[in-house]
């Protein structure tokens, strides 16, 4: 699929927000929805804290209204069970529950360009046991040493 040039304001997603739970929840939503466009490789978040819910304005406009519905039905699957006191987390049974029932995806699609692939930026070797260790952080060779002889590590 194609760049869509579908706009959708922060008022019009409340809106949409709060019908589709009316609608396959049967409960209101009473917090805010709004688009937040610094969110890159999830299609949408639900905020513990505050209750509010964020989507990535990209989602609708690579994959259309289809599946920002889908990403926020997800999304008030988190709301609903966390407000409710049941399991909220992707894990748990009640939220796997609760997805098949409304028809909610697991996950949504990859936004072209984006890359989810994480490098391996720093390479460390045991000097004792020749243990190697890919790392995305740097670590301090003098502080840290190898987990599995204790030995000194050196940096590939």
């Amino acid at each position: 699929m194609g760049e869509n040039q579908i706009f959708m304001s922060d008022e019009q997603l409340q809106r949409l927000v709060e019908q589709i739970s009316l609608e396959s929840f049967g409960l209101s939503f009473n917090h805010q929805a709004c688009f937040n466009k610094r969110l890159r490789t999830t299609g949408g978040r639900y905020l513990l804290r505050s209750h509010n819910i964020e989507i990535n304005p990209k989602q609708l406009q690579y994959y259309g209204e289809k599946a920002l519905v889908g990403i926020i039905k997800h999304e008030l699957c988190h709301y609903h069970l966390h407000l409710q006191g049941k399991g909220y987390q992707h894990r748990d049974d009640d939220f796997k529950w609760l997805m098949s029932k409304v028809g909610a995806p697991r996950f949504c699609d990859v936004i072209p360009g984006v890359q989810n692939v994480t490098k391996t930026l720093h390479r460390y070797q045991c000097l004792a046991c020749g243990l190697q260790y890919n790392r995305k952080r740097k670590i301090d060779v003098r502080k840290y040493v190898c987990g599995k002889c204790k030995g000194k590590l050196e940096k590939k």
